[in-house]
């Protein structure tokens, strides 16, 4: 007779009484002593048998899991929009690859778990308004801008989809936002300060030209923010006694005649301001001031590298860099709101030694160590 027959898994795996005494053992010991050994190595067997079979139910529901777990991941996936001003120009494609590539560093993986939606207005602020919509109607999760104007129409375009300015020369005075501490509404990100840099570039310019009575300024008036930037510069002019020619244009087209009327002003150096419109004309910028003879002064780098005099402005790619952590902090629950908009921790000065030796000008030696790139 096998005692195992008599055990029950219950018995085994209880630890219940497991003796029978109504037939010795062969040995002439008590059978209980026997059975107890056979009990033990029952119960050891019964735990491994109930184990395995828990893991075969375990690895079966996790096969059925698996799609369902898919299907949440891509559920999951995120869409940005992005609003840019200006061309898909090279120059300006780059920044927004150095957006994507934190991006990626922090994470997030096209085609993977995020989704781009580019939009360019291609330095036409009315086409804006229709490009913000186009973005409001694809459900993006939050809407990167480059620019005043794009900035304007996407918060004009939503109330509730967050906004993040990649740089923005003035959010608070453009009514975006109520302060940079305390956003507010749906718009916050990074700001360029360019209305603060007014009086550094005006003053970088008369280093090299200091007997310069007479200024010319080109004002994009089709970006608000440019006009606001104008303002400082004006009052920048004021304080240092130079008279400023202020000249508006609202399209390329109207550089021939800008440029004709500096001449007549006889402006002795040019400064313009940052604009998203004007950036795909930069060269063309660079090209006039050199046949009028007017050393430039740019709020960009791209400027001077495209052939202008000087630039002074704001690190624009550490500002898109930057602009992907405040996407992250949205996409986990932040609310734009109660995120800070920040300011410039880097800045750009770029002198051109070729268009100044074209122009005639001597640089001085102290200014050329203050800059962070000297073309020659």
């Amino acid at each position: 007779m096998n005692v195992q027959d008599f055990l029950t898994d219950d018995d085994v795996l209880q630890g219940r009484p497991t003796t029978w005494l109504s037939e010795p053992a062969q040995s002439g010991r008590p059978l209980t002593m026997s059975v107890a050994r056979t009990s033990g190595a029952v119960r050891g067997e019964m735990i491994v048998r109930r184990t395995l079979t828990r893991f075969a139910v375990l690895a079966f529901l996790l096969l059925l899991a698996a799609p369902v777990a898919a299907e949440a991941q891509q559920a999951e996936s995120r869409r940005i929009g992005l609003l840019e001003t200006s061309s898909p120009s090279p120059a300006r494609v780059q920044l927004w690859d150095i957006f994507r590539q934190r991006l990626r560093e922090l994470g997030y993986l096209e085609g993977q778990n995020v989704a781009f939606e580019s939009r360019f207005g291609e330095g036409e602020p009315d086409r804006l308004p229709r490009l913000a919509a186009e973005l409001v109607g694809l459900n993006v999760d939050v809407i990167v801008t480059s620019g005043t104007p794009a900035t304007k129409a996407a918060k004009q375009a939503t109330r509730t989809i967050p906004i993040v300015m990649a740089q923005l020369a003035d959010p608070v005075g453009a009514g975006l936002i109520a302060s940079l501490g305390r956003p507010g509404g749906n718009v916050t990100g990074l700001t360029t300060q360019d209305g603060d840099l007014s009086g550094k570039r005006l003053g970088l310019i008369l280093e090299v030209v200091p007997k310069v009575t007479r200024l010319a300024l080109l004002v994009d008036e089709t970006n608000p923010g440019t006009v606001l930037i104008a303002r400082g510069t004006e009052v920048a002019a004021r304080l240092a006694g130079v008279h400023l020619q202020s000249l508006g244009v609202r399209g390329p087209g109207e550089l021939d005649r800008v440029f004709s009327a500096m001449k007549k002003g006889r402006a002795g150096a040019l400064i313009v301001e940052s604009s998203s419109m004007l950036f795909p004309w930069r060269a063309r910028l660079a090209e006039l001031a050199l046949k009028n003879g007017l050393p430039t002064m740019f709020a960009q780098r791209e400027y001077a590298e495209a052939g202008g005099f000087m630039a002074y402005a704001a690190d624009f790619p550490d500002l898109f860099r930057r602009a992907a952590t405040f996407v992250d902090k949205i996409l986990k629950g932040a609310k734009p709101a109660d995120l800070p908009v920040e300011q410039p921790t880097k800045y750009d000065f770029v002198i051109n030694l070729k268009t100044a030796k074209a122009l005639g000008l001597t640089v001085p030696p102290p200014l050329l160590l203050q800059a962070d790139k000297v073309i020659d």
